[in-house]
């Protein structure tokens, strides 16, 4: 019988990705496998935002050429961003490799096995932009997921001088919203309790059927707003805050919706006032920034300046009080200078993120960064990225710490290797605590009691009842509770 196993690199998107595949595999007739030794398919599905995805790639392919010398019948396949970024070569530089499929062709590889079952190794990495096709998520009642992704786009049009997503998922294509909304109810039926939705740059959505409806006007939009010129000059109608509001209308037993990850260009005032109408959002945002310096994101035509992307969090602040930021970072860019770094770390405090993913710069291929002048050592990017994430590790840990003896509403979402059960609060914070098996899926009141270095500890409330921070905050939730 037929055995498969996927091992992920990357984003979220990613990991959604090998979901998918795995669907597309089950209902082809593949058996999940075991383990490595038990497969008779191993499919890895990668990432080549950053070149150590990449080596990761080529150092597993090694290993696992070892495993199938010894087991000819093993079929290996390639997936993913690497994938859609090498295509033939990859076969030519890994004899290993049976197949090669692309982020926007996973449904076909089935076809594509079958060919391998008859000598003929393949590659399928063509976008489909006319007619896109996306895999929807088949959710089982009783399955035990408590979070669950659901992606609303594929592609980016941003075209940063640094990204190579525009070359491995192609230009943005919408989902329709009617497919959103059916799998976000389908996932909410079967007892997922918190959706976050994926897309390269995912409030830039645009709905292709034009069938939501007009998002309201907004309170946090005064006319001589800075994001007003750009707004105009870019022509930003994006739709993304009427699905927001379209999910949290039919879907009421849905506890928490979150989204990854959106452009600053997009955080319009539209999307500041779903945060401060709707409860079900989460009080937690990553907005990605790359640099503290104008001159460095002019080079990465980020297309907005610090100022800018301050005042859009800034008011996205005041719609949610209490919301919390993390962001992605890159040192090192071509020509950033340490002058260039200081204005970086003067944003990180300046923002106060609780949390960075940051990166050394790395020269990708198909990017226009590569006619740049990679001018900073490694030895510089190492220590300025260490520089960076001590600086916000210490943000991090004294937010923490700040939490102790206060509770918190804690969405269960498992128990985690030691024992104890883990679930995240709407800012995102990391809780361990006690709890039981019926609790997982449940919003509990938890008394933290213990700060780590990324996560908390804390002991389940039992006998306090309370609403989520961002339903007891809402104006409705205040008009509909008693006077005690």
């Amino acid at each position: 019988m037929a055995r498969f196993t996927v091992t992920t690199f990357g984003c979220q998107m990613n990991q959604h990705d090998s979901e998918r595949l795995s669907e597309v595999l089950r209902a082809a007739g593949y058996s999940d496998a075991d383990g490595l030794d038990d497969a008779t398919l191993i499919v890895l599905n990668t990432c080549s935002v950053r070149d150590k995805a990449e080596h990761k790639l080529r150092s597993e392919v090694g290993r696992l050429a070892m495993l199938k010398a010894e087991r000819p019948e093993l079929v290996l396949a390639v997936a993913g961003c690497v994938a859609q970024q090498e295509g033939e070569r990859l076969l030519k530089s890994m004899p290993a490799v049976d197949v090669i499929v692309g982020p926007d062709n996973l449904r076909e590889l089935p076809e594509l096995l079958r060919d391998v079952e008859h000598g003929r190794r393949r590659v399928s990495t063509v976008f489909d932009t006319e007619t896109p096709h996306f895999l929807a998520a088949e959710p089982v009642v009783g399955g035990g997921k408590v979070t669950a992704f659901v992606t609303t786009m594929k592609g980016c049009n941003e075209r940063c001088s640094f990204c190579i997503v525009p070359a491995t998922r192609g230009p943005e294509r919408y989902r329709p919203s009617t497919e959103i909304l059916d799998e976000v109810s389908r996932w909410v039926e079967a007892g997922v309790r918190e959706i976050t939705l994926l897309g390269q740059t995912v409030n830039s959505y645009r709905d292709p059927e034009r069938r939501l409806a007009n998002a309201p006007s907004s309170a946090f939009d005064p006319a001589d707003a800075p994001w007003k010129k750009v707004r105009r000059a870019d022509g930003d109608d994006s739709e993304f805050p009427a699905l927001l509001r379209a999910i949290a209308a039919a879907t009421p037993k849905l506890r928490r919706l979150r989204y990854t990850s959106p452009h600053p260009r997009h955080l319009t005032p539209a999307l500041a006032q779903a945060h401060a109408d709707l409860p079900v959002l989460a009080r937690h945002v990553h907005m990605p920034v790359q640099s503290g310096s104008d001159r460095v994101l002019k080079r990465m035509i980020r297309r907005y300046t610090v100022e800018e992307y301050v005042e859009r969090v800034t008011m996205l602040r005041d719609a949610a009080p209490g919301l919390s930021l993390s962001t992605d970072v890159i040192v090192g860019f071509p020509g950033e200078t340490r002058e260039d770094f200081e204005a970086t770390l003067a944003l990180m405090r300046r923002v106060g993120y609780s949390g960075v993913f940051a990166f050394k710069y790395s020269e990708r291929p198909q990017t226009p960064s590569q006619k740049l002048d990679d001018d900073v050592s490694e030895d510089e990017k190492s220590a300025r990225l260490a520089e960076l994430i001590a600086l916000v590790d210490g943000t991090r840990q004294a937010h923490l710490a700040g939490l102790v003896g206060t509770f918190q509403s804690v969405l269960v979402e498992g128990q985690g290797k030691s024992g104890a059960y883990t679930g995240r609060t709407e800012r995102n914070e990391i809780v361990h605590f006690e709890a039981s098996p019926e609790q997982v899926g449940d919003v509990v009141d938890v008394r933290i009691v213990r700060a780590f270095k990324n996560s908390l500890s804390g002991e389940l409330e039992r006998k306090k009842v309370r609403l989520p921070l961002a339903f007891a905050n809402s104006p409705r939730a205040r008009r509909n509770l008693p006077v005690m």
